[in-house]
């Protein structure tokens, strides 16, 4: 199987008159400069000099911005820097996110003539009274139309999804993630909220007007969601959002459920439960536990903590990864 790689073209703020009081796209990006076409042809160019492997599917992403906000020359300008590349075959596809009101005929048509393959909503949430509070100035039915759209005109459809907002609850998001399957995604990218600076979730967490989830709670909800994605063919893209600089040394990130490893959590959870009728009827003997080979790792536990949970019931727990196992699952020898 080929390996896939994405060139990611960040374009913080371009085009967005919105404000929804979670973003402030300079510091979750860690971008603030709006590229050129030669900026972009230059980071095309650095990507595929990095890449080692050879059998391997290339996508330019145009990401962090509002891209089919722009005017439909610009639009044109930035895909037509990848056009050469994919004639070439050194490209394969172009991915692009923007926002559910930002997509009519006119520019569909533009990005179908122009090698757009994918194209990535900012759903966040599929509840009108949390769109709402967020401010994101359109409604799930806006979801709904665009996405049907997207998928009429041959594209491959994301949708993004946020837990935590203003408003949100456990069974808003599990809402959200049913409706994101409903409308056909092929793909999704799973984000708890987090207060940043300069935002205004920023001055509601200020003025205790806001309180984001726990990092314990966020966990909670996302192992509940993830499965519904992977159940039902749903590529999840990224659960948790990308440790840029400034999230990383906390200079950006005012509060909420950021960690650097949070899939890691995430699945170690996953894990953590399905362990629990072993740990219940768990005696003194030693034990193999077989996991697939991808799973090994979230199996044992971010720092062990499966393993050492095992442990406090069993003289000796070794994990085996096996490949003929499936999907995610285990047994014990």
């Amino acid at each position: 199987m080929p390996k896939h790689y994405t060139i990611p073209i960040f374009t913080p703020e371009l085009a967005c008159p919105f404000q929804c009081v979670f973003c402030n796209q300079e510091k979750i990006s860690g971008k603030t400069k709006i590229p050129n076409t030669d900026d972009v042809k230059q980071t095309i160019e650095s990507y595929l000099k990095s890449f080692k492997v050879e059998d391997r599917v290339v996508e330019v992403g145009f990401f962090g911005g509002s891209f089919t906000g722009n005017s439909i020359e610009q639009q044109k300008a930035y895909l037509k820097v990848v056009r050469p590349y994919i004639e070439s075959g050194k490209i394969q596809g172009i991915r692009l996110s923007t926002r559910p009101d930002y997509i009519n005929d006119e520019i569909l048509n533009v990005l179908a003539e122009n090698n757009v393959t994918s194209i990535e909503l900012g759903a966040q949430s599929f509840d009108d009274d949390v769109l709402r509070q967020t401010r994101r100035g359109h409604t799930a039915l806006d979801i709904e139309k665009s996405s049907e759209k997207i998928k009429k005109m041959g594209f491959n459809l994301g949708l993004q999804m946020m837990i935590g907002l203003p408003g949100d609850t456990l069974e808003k998001s599990i809402f959200t993630a049913k409706k994101i399957i409903a409308a056909g995604a092929v793909c999704t990218r799973l984000y708890p909220s987090l207060v940043i600076k300069d935002t205004l979730m920023h001055r509601w967490y200020e003025a205790n007007e806001y309180k984001p989830l726990r990092l314990q709670t966020a966990v909670a909800w996302t192992k509940q969601i993830l499965p519904m994605f992977e159940d039902a063919g749903v590529n999840v893209l990224r659960v948790g959002l990308h440790p840029s600089d400034g999230l990383v040394i906390g200079k950006d990130l005012v509060d909420g459920p950021f960690h650097g490893s949070f899939k890691e959590l995430v699945i170690t959870a996953i894990w953590t439960d399905m362990f629990s009728d072993l740990v219940a009827n768990g005696g003194s003997e030693n034990i193999e536990i077989h996991v697939p080979a991808k799973e090994l790792n979230y199996a044992i536990g971010h720092k062990s903590i499966n393993k050492n949970m095992l442990l406090q019931k069993f003289n000796s727990v070794t994990f085996i990864p096996n490949s003929e196992i499936k999907d995610r699952s285990f047994f014990v020898k």
